[in-house]
């Protein structure tokens, strides 16, 4: 009798250990990623990628209203229940917040190799691809400003406009003159743009507008706004900024891919991982409309996308970037007439 309580007392036993562990898996064919680029680019990799490796994509993208931040403060807000696997930024700063939350987890992918080292961390909680440049856009019939110290030119007085410096890819670039500045010419230099009568628009978008309309003579804006502009036939050019041998070269904001701490698909974020940071997937993106450029030299590009190998981009720490984001916030807020 004993003997058989005790046995029962086992299987019960296993039983439920078998019960706990079936609970505690996942579905290991999916991987959760929190998209903050633009779905319409964003999500034919998002399918090729099911295609080819056979793994279910389960994706939440930014909305318009909440671009950039909304998947970022999710993950923040889901820290200690991890739903994502992985996190696909449309710039590095952001996902330099969550390295500092203790929300991301170190990776190095294979596919890293060849990305250089500054659109990485070197610690392997984020690693670039695919990137944007800070470009002027300017008016076809105008002779074009090779630096961005145009915008302090007398020359170039009240026919110049920004974007909100408040927003965007604007803010991480004048928080990027901060870090490579002192403060005292970063300031200089801002002031100085205004006192030249620099018009302040709401986005990249409404700046490539306005010089396409001829009502100013250029404005720094994204690379994807100027190459789509050129494209759809609009009277402008695009010229890559301060690319003399001795120049602060150009500001390039790659994406980012990270993996999250904790999250219920680890391996398949690793591979979602691998397969953002692919040449093929450079090359894809490279070609659709967001014209992107690929971090890896070599990559083949459209003639109006530029190869990485061929542009001096500016060299910037892009941690020292999101704590001087945040720094000076209260500046550019005084500057932009807040």
């Amino acid at each position: 009798m004993k003997s058989r309580i005790i046995s029962h007392i086992v299987f019960v036993g296993i039983m439920s250990l078998t019960f706990i562990a079936g609970c505690s898996q996942k579905d290991t064919n999916e991987v959760v990623v929190y998209v903050s680029e633009d779905q319409v680019f964003s999500e034919p990799i998002l399918r090729d990628f099911e295609e080819d490796m056979g793994i279910r994509v389960r994706a939440v993208y930014d909305t318009e209203e909440t671009k950039s931040t909304g998947a970022m403060n999710r993950l923040i807000a889901e820290k200690d229940n991890p739903q994502a696997d992985v996190y696909w930024a449309n710039e590095p700063i952001r996902t330099i917040v969550l390295k500092q939350k203790g929300i991301s987890t170190h990776y190095f992918s294979p596919n890293a190799e060849g990305i250089p080292t500054n659109f990485k961390d070197p610690q392997g909680y984020w690693t670039g691809f695919s990137a944007r440049a800070r470009v002027f856009i300017v008016g076809k019939e105008e002779e074009p400003p090779s630096s961005i110290f145009a915008y302090t030119d007398e020359r170039w007085r009240n026919k110049a406009v920004v974007a909100n410096p408040l927003f965007g890819t604007t803010t991480s670039w004048v928080a990027a003159l901060f870090t490579i500045w002192d403060e005292d010419k970063a300031r200089d230099f801002m002031e100085r743009m205004k006192q030249n009568g620099t018009k302040i628009s709401t986005s990249n978008g409404e700046s490539t507008m306005l010089v396409a309309n001829k009502e100013f003579v250029f404005s720094l804006v994204d690379s994807d706004d100027a190459t789509n502009a050129i494209r759809d036939g609009k009277p402008v050019m695009q010229v890559y900024p301060d690319q003399e041998e001795e120049g602060l070269g150009c500001l390039v904001l790659p994406n980012a891919t990270v993996l999250i701490k904790g999250g219920p698909n680890p391996g398949n974020g690793k591979k979602l991982i691998d397969y953002l940071l692919s040449p093929q997937t450079e090359r894809k993106l490279a070609f659709a409309d967001c014209a992107q450029i690929p971090l890896h030299k070599g990559v083949e590009t459209p003639n109006d996308v530029i190869k990485i190998e061929e542009l001096k981009s500016m060299n910037v720490n892009f941690e020292a970037v999101a704590r001087k984001l945040q720094e000076i916030q209260p500046y550019l807020k005084e500057w932009a007439g807040y």
